[in-house]
């Protein structure tokens, strides 16, 4: 574990072979809340969530501490919300090879336009290796919220990269966890309803579940580690309608 700001307490750490945890806890929001974003560091390195704009020099400051912001060459995010891509123009100054990551969806309806570059656009289903890791675009329209939203897969190391499913409140959350963080999530959600009402949710969830990934990368609390297949299941059964 590495802080890196020590004022705020935001800190990097190792969740999977080569892929790094960048977590900063809010401690003036009533209850706690955090910023996770997800550093991939292969020969194109890859960032996985920018955070807020105004968290963009923490978020640098965290990068620096394992490569050269300078180095990055993808940016990417599940859907476009300011945690998920708020800073991905100061970025992409501070990488003058970085791109965009995005899903089709993303791209045409605002990527294209907002981003100071235009994005590299994953179809479904599409691949792109870094090096010796390669990623994987799934499309999950409004699961949990945003119809550009999907998530990368990182084949090598079993890793999801899945944004705001399984949001942990509180501000101060270990690296990696495999302790419970369905029925956190579940209560945040029913407190919050920030999950759209898709009556299609299973079959996102369902093609998730069968990728095998071992570590969820969550956007909100802890990575986990475990059987993801089975989380990702349990919470498509917390999400079919009554």
């Amino acid at each position: 574990m590495t802080t890196t700001n020590t004022q705020t307490g935001t800190r990097i750490d190792e969740v999977a072979d080569g892929i790094y945890r960048i977590h900063t806890p809010i401690r003036e929001t009533p209850g706690g809340f955090s910023f996770n974003q997800y550093l991939v560091v292969d020969e194109q390195p890859l960032l996985f969530h920018t955070g807020p704009r105004r968290l963009g020099p923490l978020v640098r400051e965290a990068i620096a501490a394992v490569i050269p912001v300078s180095r990055l060459r993808w940016v990417s995010f599940a859907h476009v919300e300011a945690d998920e891509c708020g800073g991905l123009n100061d970025l992409l100054a501070a990488a003058p090879e970085a791109l965009p990551l995005c899903g089709n969806v993303a791209a045409m309806v605002s990527i294209a336009d907002l981003a100071d570059r235009p994005p590299r656009a994953l179809a479904d289903g599409e691949s792109l290796r870094l090096g010796k890791k390669t990623v994987t675009w799934i499309d999950a329209p409004h699961v949990p919220h945003g119809w550009e939203n999907g998530f990368l897969h990182e084949t090598s190391t079993k890793t999801l990269f899945c944004g705001d499913l399984f949001t942990q409140p509180g501000a101060e959350h270990e690296p990696v966890t495999e302790r419970d963080i369905l029925g956190p999530s579940e209560a945040f959600r029913a407190a919050m309803d920030y999950y759209s009402h898709t009556t299609r949710a299973r079959g996102p969830l369902e093609r998730l579940a069968g990728l095998g990934a071992t570590t969820l990368a969550c956007m909100h609390g802890a990575a986990w580690h475990g059987n993801g297949d089975a989380i990702l299941r349990a919470l498509a059964d917390a999400l079919a309608p009554a």
